[in-house]
């Protein structure tokens, strides 16, 4: 039941328009809210971000009433606390505010006080409609579509078929962190789908019937649509290399069973791995395992991560996991597997082509993924994409399609970012998933709304976690390098002549998320301005947006 509770060490609603503060809420221990001042408009909400629990006060609220969060650039309406961008789920709590007798009070329960989290309301209220909406996929674009469509009023029936047995969790924690315990990270249990008349389907898709508007699957079962929203994700590549396919202990990486394999062959550590791969996934993985194994990472660029974050960059997080004792062969190519001496059924070693050979327990691969689209390279409805993915407008509907989305991994869409000029692009992460699915969900709501593109975001747990908004699909030429690398802690400006297309931070928030809605803006400073020294968090962030 909803109470009132003094705020400490406020008298006054006195705050600025655009300034916010965290207050401590008396009576509720650890209990705060942030208040802030939207045009004019004072306002209470939850004081934690729900994606990570970040502490939203350090964020960056803007001029037309987004609060963002300074980690992984998730958004909420400033007013009630409404999702506005990914990574988020669950909504903000908001609170009545009131003054008396020299004193501030807001009125809310303890426990959402506390919480600092509201989950949607997903429940259908008033008659059902006669649309049906089919997902293909059971990942982050999935749940962002479904749990949009139902914020926003959808009656209709919604169904999502998955294949990987179980339900939507955060895949990001699955190469950060090696977690194989779906309870600790599933989004939502099976009585929330339920709930929100969700119907949940284990199954794999194998055919689309676009012209009859129905898919089928594996197990011979058919559901028909009235809009099909595609969002199956990628899957990971292997080597088409000799003993590659044949030998064991050689691990892909993009499931849970994929992580009980990998963790069932650690087992009690001290083993020899060795990662192909230098990305994110590589990186990652490397960073995971790195304590208490000998670890070898073994890449084709010059440093890692080089091809998208650059060399000198790259090599701040070489240095980062070299102190952690990973070893690094780069520019290096992988000619074969070899058998181990003491089980040829398993993998003993990867013999490199200048002839170097890494004795290996186990062999994670982390060498990038394609869109999962198998069920559609026959489909003469459709075209693919030179790399398997489906092109798309701004509101990823499918090219020469009526009623097909396609989000996510397998979506090749416009952007209208920094320097992107309408560039198609495809960009693999769980936020522009999230993203794409949430404006599916508000073009299936209401067609005739404008497309509400987003900034991409993405985040990293290497080093001292690093934050990446922007994209670079035109490339770039020069690099802006601001803090102190060395010491692992920096601002990078990705600049295409005088435009800064992308920026990637480490232990300078909220710079990123400042940048990201600059971006959103077209208020980001010239490449010329961030040389003569300008501090982005100087700019204020103006309610216009640009994109």
């Amino acid at each position: 039941m909803a109470q009132e509770y003094k705020l400490k060490g406020l008298s006054t609603l006195d705050l600025k328009p655009g300034e916010k503060r965290e207050v401590e809420v008396e009576g509720i221990e650890e209990g705060k809210v942030l208040v802030c001042n939207v045009g004019g408009k004072i306002t209470a909400l939850g004081s934690k971000c729900t994606h990570y629990g970040a502490p939203l006060v350090k964020g960056v609220l803007t001029g037309d009433g987004r609060i963002t969060c300074p980690w992984h650039g998730a958004c909420f309406n400033a007013t009630n606390g409404d999702i506005e961008n990914a990574p988020a789920l669950d909504a903000l709590p908001s609170f009545k505010l009131s003054e008396k007798n020299g004193s501030v009070y807001v009125t809310g329960e303890q426990q959402s006080i506390k919480g600092s989290r509201r989950k949607p309301n997903i429940k259908i209220s008033g008659t059902t409609s006669s649309e049906k909406v089919v997902i293909v996929g059971g990942g982050s674009g999935a749940l962002g579509t479904l749990e949009a469509l139902r914020e926003n009023g959808f009656k209709g029936a919604i169904t999502m078929i998955g294949s990987e047995g179980y339900l939507p969790i955060d895949r990001t924690k699955l190469s950060k962190a090696l977690i194989d315990d779906h309870s600790k990270i599933a989004w939502r249990d099976e009585a929330w789908f339920k709930d929100g008349a969700v119907a949940v389907v284990n199954d794999e898709v194998t055919t689309v019937d676009f012209a009859g508007k129905k898919v089928s699957t594996e197990s011979g079962n058919s559901y028909p649509y009235t809009k099909l929203v595609l969002a199956t994700g990628g899957t990971p590549k292997s080597l088409p290399l000799p003993g590659f396919k044949e030998l064991g202990n050689i691990f892909l990486l993009r499931t849970i069973p994929h992580v009980k394999a990998i963790l069932g062959a650690i087992g009690d550590k001290n083993k020899k791995i060795v990662i192909i791969g230098s990305s994110f996934i590589g990186m990652e993985v490397a960073n995971a395992v790195a304590k208490g194994n000998s670890v070898t990472v073994v890449g084709m660029e010059k440093a890692p991560l080089e091809r998208i974050m650059g060399g000198e960059v790259g090599k701040i997080f070489q240095k980062s996991l070299e102190g952690n004792g990973v070893k690094f062969y780069m520019e290096a190519g992988v000619d074969k597997a070899l058998p181990s001496k003491s089980d040829s059924s398993k993998v003993g070693a990867i013999l490199l082509k200048d002839g170097t050979q890494l004795e290996a327990d186990l062999v994670i691969l982390g060498t990038g993924v394609g869109p999962a689209t198998t069920y559609l390279k026959d489909n003469k409805t459709i075209e693919l994409l030179k790399d398997g993915s489906l092109k798309t407008d701004e509101n990823f509907i499918v090219a020469g399609l009526k009623d097909v989305y396609a989000i996510g991994d397998i979506a090749t869409y416009p952007y209208h970012g920094p320097g992107g000029s309408g560039t198609l692009t495809r960009i693999e992460h769980w936020n522009v998933a999230q993203n794409s699915g949430r404006s599916v969900a508000a073009h299936i709501n209401d067609p005739s709304a404008k497309p509400k593109p987003f900034i991409p975001i993405f985040w990293s747990a290497l080093g001292a976690q690093l934050r990446y908004c922007g994209n670079t699909v035109n490339g770039w030429d020069e690099l802006v390098l601001k803090g102190t690398p060395d010491e692992g802690k920096f601002a990078a400006y990705y600049c295409k002549g005088e435009t800064v297309v992308a920026v990637a931070t480490m232990q300078m928030d909220p710079i990123m998320t400042q940048a990201s809605e600059l971006m959103r803006r077209g208020k980001m400073p010239t490449k010329s301005e961030l040389q003569k020294g300008i501090d982005i968090l100087q700019i204020s962030v103006p309610a216009e947006t640009k994109i």
